[in-house]
């Protein structure tokens, strides 16, 4: 079984930054690609970012450009840098384990709430 806890979340003014942490028990951490989503009041769960066991990733275009993802092997810990929010990045944000490679999987965070106000 693994556990996963975010933490960071806040509030934020518009084009302020902040960074989200998910540290995952067990150790299978290293050998799972990882990924933030997020969901908006009133709204469907939204893919935000994937990090692979490589350290390769990928973005979705709401948030490229602003958003970094990485990861800490030796923490089993992967990270979001989220800078120039905007008030549509207000969402409660969920770190994701991947499922050989396929996402969602089943493994899923609490969620860290994150409001950005103008």
């Amino acid at each position: 079984q693994v556990q996963l806890v975010e933490s960071g979340g806040g509030l934020v003014q518009v084009g302020g930054s902040l960074r989200l942490s998910c540290q995952a028990s067990g150790s299978i951490f290293r050998a799972n690609a990882m990924a933030w989503y997020r969901q908006a009041p009133g709204k469907q769960r939204e893919w935000v970012a994937v990090i692979t066991t490589g350290g390769g990733t990928n973005y979705g275009d709401s948030v490229k450009g602003r958003f970094t993802i990485s990861r800490d092997n030796a923490k089993n810990t992967v990270y979001l840098q989220m800078s120039s929010l905007k008030p549509d990045d207000t969402a409660v944000y969920y770190c994701n384990m991947g499922d050989s490679g396929r996402f969602p999987g089943q493994y899923w965070g609490q969620g860290t709430q994150v409001t950005v106000s103008s």
